[in-house]
């Protein structure tokens, strides 16, 4: 493990930051304790619940309704056909 002070790592955070997502252990030292520098996965409900404190209820509700918006074609979201619209008064 590669092991640096927080000064260290601050002065090349995004050397650091890319070498912990090719799979090189990381530590930064801080005190006595030393933290790993490495990659998590984050999921869409667990960010919005972490993030925004959204309850999983309120997180289903706005699911739900995103859900009848696209089945009532709410919105600008249309399958594209390859071609541009035309523009007016051009």
């Amino acid at each position: 493990m590669k092991t640096l002070t927080a000064t260290e790592a601050r002065k090349n955070l995004t050397h650091w930051l890319k070498a912990a997502k090719n799979g090189q252990e990381i530590g930064i030292v801080y005190g006595a304790d030393v933290f790993a520098l490495r990659q998590v996965p984050v999921h869409a409900a667990d960010y919005a619940q972490r993030e925004y404190g959204v309850t999983t209820e309120q997180l289903a509700g706005f699911a739900a309704r995103m859900d009848t918006e696209l089945d009532r074609g709410i919105g600008r979201m249309a399958a594209f056909s390859g071609k541009l619209p035309k523009r007016r008064g051009r």
